[in-house]
């Protein structure tokens, strides 16, 4: 394997190394700490990065996008996430629905809103999978029961389909201008075969935003609840069919999940734990402790050597994984390597914090917000759940 970067990746990778030190790191700790839910949220800075293509990295070229390959995409969200994590995701959470549209909508479909998701800065995307009482089992369902996974219910009426319930916890959930929306078409048979997508853009009838979460981590980032009352859904926007489950995003399915956000997690984690690492011995090597320099005492060394040890491995794998998918080699690795990230964001923010404090009893602003930022990956896909299910993927 060749890991040497060409010049359209390093290209990527130096515009969002200059946009994350110029835009995101001067205003991450402004906007992690106002408070509310909606507050930390900025269009100014959704806009500049649009600008520069980082919203819509992922869409092809042959529908008017940059079409970055995988490699492009790690470095961006890595380096967009030495910034900014939440920032970052803000970002990348349309590059997944990017590859979606790209992979299993129709051509009317994709002119539909792919294009005005091109032609407008401020047009954001997400997708509503997660209810109030449908979690784990809408990633693992029972085959023999029915009444678990998501139960948001969709009913045909002539040439729509009226949804009625609620999700939870969406991503870009109070910015979104189109949602990608999985409802239970059929009540009698589990959701593999009685789910259905759907696109639904804010403007529909029946549909509005609920309540906005206030989060500890990842603040700048959107999660708020989606409301259908009898909202009115067109035909023409169910995706991939009536019936045909959760559609996943591209080929080569990995881990139950598409070929993307595995890797967005473990990308977006490996730009945290580079900040970390960067805090750390900058803190290191001009603070006193004993009468000598941090960087001088040993167990401090140690510390630092496995914070970089365990951030060098994250980014070959990460890396790794990259290439493979560019290479169109799918496997366990992509489930694996996010994993992975879950374990070594918890352990490198945490050992930053010590570094900086006795136990991390001292605050510092920065420090605490990538920890805050880092517990997000425990309630993410790297759960379980998602664990279970790599397993049988490994052979």
């Amino acid at each position: 394997m060749d890991f040497s970067l060409n010049e359209e990746q390093r290209h990527w990778q130096m515009e969002a190394r200059k946009f994350s030190d110029e835009e995101l790191r001067p205003r991450s700790i402004e906007r992690d700490q106002i408070e509310g839910a909606f507050e930390p949220w900025d269009w100014n800075i959704i806009e500049k990065g649009s600008k520069l293509g980082f919203r819509t990295l992922a869409v092809p070229k042959a529908w008017g996008g940059p079409g970055a390959d995988f490699v492009s995409q790690a470095l961006v969200m890595a380096e967009l996430a030495r910034g900014d994590s939440a920032m970052s995701k803000a970002f990348s959470q349309n590059w997944k629905w990017s590859h979606l549209i790209a992979s299993a909508c129709t051509d009317d479909q994709k002119e539909r809103f792919l294009r005005p998701f091109l032609a407008d800065h401020r047009y954001v995307m997400g997708r509503g999978i997660t209810e109030p009482n449908a979690g784990s089992d809408n990633r693992m369902p029972p085959e023999d029961d029915p009444k678990a996974g998501y139960r948001l219910r969709a009913v045909r009426d002539g040439d729509h389909w009226i949804l009625n319930g609620e999700k939870c916890f969406i991503a870009n959930g109070s910015v979104g201008s189109l949602f990608f929306v999985d409802a239970r078409s059929n009540p009698d048979v589990n959701i593999k075969q009685g789910g259905t997508l759907f696109m639904v853009p804010k403007s529909t009838p029946g549909f509005r935003i609920g309540k906005v979460f206030n989060k500890r981590g990842w603040r700048f980032y959107q999660n708020a609840e989606l409301i259908f009352e009898n909202a009115r859904v067109p035909h023409a926007n169910v995706v991939g069919g009536v019936g045909t489950g959760s559609v996943k995003a591209g080929k080569g399915d990995t881990t139950g999940g598409d070929i993307f956000g595995d890797l967005e997690l473990a990308a977006n984690a490996l730009g945290v734990c580079d900040d970390a690492c960067q805090l750390a011995m900058g803190f290191a090597k001009t603070h006193k402790r004993a009468g000598k320099y941090l960087m001088e005492h040993q167990l401090v060394q140690l510390k630092l050597n496995e914070m970089f040890a365990l951030t060098e491995a994250l980014r070959s794998y990460v890396m790794r994984v990259a290439w493979q998918h560019d290479h169109g080699e799918h496997s366990a690795n992509a489930g694996l390597v996010m994993n992975w990230s879950t374990d070594v964001i918890q352990r490198v923010t945490r050992l930053n914090m010590e570094i900086h404090g006795a136990e991390g009893c001292m605050m510092v602003a920065r420090v605490d917000k990538l920890v805050r930022d880092a517990m997000v990956w425990t309630h993410l896909a790297g759960d379980t759940v998602q664990r279970i299910k790599i397993l049988k993927r490994i052979k």
